[in-house]
């Protein structure tokens, strides 16, 4: 990995810990802002930065998403991203709401799920380059992966990633566990 692409992620993480730290908009309780001292990541690593290449789904289906308060959410799977990491093959769904252009939402899970990392799993966002098609090839960067807003408040309601996007390896690569007392 370039020293400049872990120069980057660092400075993208560093605008995001002012953002928590100062904005009124942030996710931790004012109450928790000063003694907050920046999130904690895991290090920059190349092996999470994986090529996907994509299955598009015409007719996507819709997938209810259980979500941290009680009332579960829609979404429509309208991607599959098949990658390797270690040499081993992995499929995450990416989801849009209907009528949603943007960003495809990609929620998961992994072995470091409720130890290392928030226990109700992580988020990444893609933004294509227009629109996807069968066999394009995508980069999915685990280093970008960050916990959901009600990692830091239960007054944020977030989607639970669905079972299909449960991997069955460890991923220490993104942000860790908030560590908001």
């Amino acid at each position: 990995m370039s020293d400049d692409y872990a120069e980057r992620l660092r400075a993208n993480r560093r605008e995001k810990d002012d953002f928590f730290a100062e904005h009124p908009q942030s996710p931790i309780p004012p109450e928790h802002r000063d003694g907050f001292d920046g999130l904690d990541y895991f290090e920059p690593n190349p092996d999470y930065r994986v090529e996907a290449t994509v299955t598009v789904h015409d007719d996507p289906e819709p997938v209810e998403m259980e979500t941290t308060a009680s009332n579960p959410v829609r979404y429509l799977r309208i991607v599959t991203f098949a990658f390797e990491v270690d040499g081993e093959e992995h499929t995450l769904a990416g989801y849009r709401q209907e009528g949603d252009e943007g960003a495809i939402f990609v929620p998961f899970r992994d072995k470091t799920t409720g130890q290392q990392t928030y226990h109700n799993g992580r988020y990444m966002e893609l933004e294509p380059d227009g629109d996807l098609g069968d066999g394009d090839a995508v980069t999915i960067d685990f280093n970008l992966a960050y916990s959901p807003f009600c990692a830091y408040s239960e007054t944020f309601s977030c989607p639970l990633p669905p079972e299909e996007n449960w991997l069955e390896i460890v991923v220490p690569a993104g942000e860790k566990a908030p560590d908001i007392e």
